[in-house]
């Protein structure tokens, strides 16, 4: 808010008061306080936001301090003494100690004392309250975008620990007993089984291209076919120039996957002589990479896999949850999977990403 200042005196320190030249000064400093918390109040902005609020206070010293007591400074405090005492006090109460030209405040985050803002000189302590409450939202929004980012690393993690044990133990059967009858077919599965076991429970891998994740099914469905027999056939399309597109990790394995356990599988019964297919095609499509999986198998209800896609689905159909979110996330609400399917028409699902985002690289 602007406020006019009196021509025969002089703004009183700490008063906020700003000139209309001066407002967008004071909004990108604002800005870069925000950005320099988002690590919270021990982390390497600290110092820089300290410096920026101790000037739009003008006042002698500004401290940040975490739950230890410990406080990072902008300024030096006329009594330190005093400082750390108040700062103290409000680690043990929650409350606000003393009042300007000392002043310490608790750091609410979400309901929870985050840390401790003091502020030391002559200032309007409606102006400590507004400072404080900056700090507070830039310290929420940080811990927000933390959060976020456990979640991704946790739905990447149940990602992983989907790999099916039951598809795991069918697979090593399979090559045990080619280990005598061909064990070169054996060795070459072998192999295959463990490219796959790397690919899947490979750690510090957010992004990766689309000729890595195909490769990774290629692999999968090999150990499938192995497993399943000609039963299962298998069609992979992929356009050469979008191989050095990145994408997220782990991102098409598990609908493939899904498309084997949930589509094809249970038309695969015992004495049953059904066969089926599963395509996986990767297009352009002008700036989008759009990325088909397709089975012709037992597909579902609609609302099902509405449900499903909301998280609200049974605990094995996770993986197309955790895959939607890690989309929407990465490339903004517009981009997700796309389900078509009908009981007893197959399933299709649809991946459609820009070929090129900031921050998306293998």
């Amino acid at each position: 808010m602007l406020m006019p200042v009196p021509t025969d005196r002089k703004p009183q320190r700490g008063a906020w008061w700003l000139r209309r030249s001066d407002s967008e000064s004071v909004l990108r400093v604002a800005r870069r306080m925000a950005e320099n918390l988002r690590a919270g109040p021990t982390g390497p902005g600290v110092p820089s936001a300290l410096r920026d609020l101790r000037k739009l206070l003008d006042v002698d010293a500004v401290g940040i301090a975490d739950l230890s007591g410990a406080v990072q400074w902008s300024g030096g405090p006329h009594a330190e003494a005093d400082a750390m005492g108040a700062v103290a006090d409000v680690v043990h109460t929650e409350t606000r100690s003393g009042r300007p030209p000392l002043v310490a405040m608790p750091l609410l985050v979400q309901e929870e004392l985050a840390g401790v803002l003091v502020v030391d000189g002559e200032v309007r302590m409606s102006a400590v309250r507004e400072a404080t409450a900056w700090v507070e939202d830039a310290l929420d929004h940080g811990r927000l975008e933390h959060s976020a980012e456990l979640a991704a690393q946790a739905e990447l993690q149940a990602l992983r620990a989907e790999i099916s044990p039951h598809f795991m133990y069918n697979a090593m059967t399979v090559i045990a007993s080619l280990v005598r009858s061909d064990p070169e077919r054996s060795h070459e599965l072998m192999l295959d089984f463990a490219e796959f076991i790397r690919y899947g429970l490979a750690r510090h891998r957010d992004y990766t291209t689309v000729s890595d994740e195909f490769h990774a099914i290629e692999t999968y469905l090999a150990l499938q076919r192995a497993v399943l027999g000609e039963r299962l056939r298998v069609q992979i399309r992929v356009a050469p120039e979008v191989l050095a597109v990145a994408i997220p990790y782990l991102v098409l394995q598990p609908l493939v996957e899904n498309a084997v356990r949930h589509g094809m599988e249970p038309r695969f019964t015992p004495g049953s002589d059904s066969s089926g297919t599963v395509q996986v095609r990767g297009e352009a499509e002008d700036t989008d990479l759009v990325i088909s999986v397709e089975d012709d198998g037992v597909g579902m209800d609609p609302a099902k896999a509405e449900a499903i896609l909301a998280g609200k689905g049974p605990p094995e159909s996770v993986g197309l949850a955790n895959v939607d979110r890690r989309l929407r996330s990465v490339y903004g609400a517009w981009y997700g999977l796309v389900v078509e399917t009908a009981e007893g028409a197959g399933t299709r699902v649809v991946v459609r990403v820009p070929r090129f985002h900031p921050g998306v690289m293998p």
